[in-house]
């Protein structure tokens, strides 16, 4: 008798990326990644941070756990002795393509988390570029090379004091000045 195959059949994989693209549609995941991503949380403290109802964020939860984005850690005991589970982002988005295609969700997320803070605890920065594709390309790059770098560093040197920082960077086409005229 021979093995079963490990190959996954097209229909298997065409699932598992639907799953994930799935699981990726929702700011309020995008938001549970974020808190998950330094430090291992549990569904109640999840709920509590998020102001939502323990059974809806234990639905996004499982969502982002059966698609690989959140991976279960070793249970402890809660606050009233409960068994509770806590969570950790496994970064499977960054080294994925699904942030470029969920950008509406993106910005959808960026605007829930910096709802209600104070003006000058968000910094902003804009610019103009004109940029060939291969400037764009290495600008993409670079901005890669320094975020891979501040997380190696997190790793590298784990004693040192942070605070946790988000961060959102959009580029676009500046639609009002390379109208049809300006090609």
């Amino acid at each position: 008798m021979s093995e079963p195959s490990t190959t996954p059949v097209p229909e298997a994989a065409d699932a598992s990326l639907e799953a994930r693209a799935k699981a990726l549609g929702s700011p309020i995941r995008w938001r549970i990644l974020r808190l998950c991503l330094h430090e291992p949380r549990t569904n109640r403290e999840l709920a509590a941070l998020l102001d939502r109802n323990p059974a809806t964020m234990l639905h996004h939860v499982r969502t982002l756990v059966d698609a690989g984005y959140l991976a279960p850690q070793e249970a402890r005991r809660g606050t009233r002795g409960a068994r509770e589970i806590p969570y950790l982002a496994t970064r499977l988005t960054w080294t994925e393509d699904e942030q470029t295609s969920t950008s509406d969700v993106l910005v959808r997320t960026f605007l829930q988390e910096i709802e209600g803070l104070p003006a000058d605890d968000v910094g902003i920065m804009r610019a103009g570029l004109r940029l060939s594709q291969d400037e764009l390309e290495e600008y993409w790059r670079r901005t890669e090379e320094i975020v891979r770098d501040l997380m190696a560093r997190r790793e590298a040197e784990p004693d040192v004091e942070r605070t946790s920082w988000g961060v959102f960077l959009a580029v676009h086409p500046d639609r009002q000045q390379d109208g049809p005229a300006a090609k």
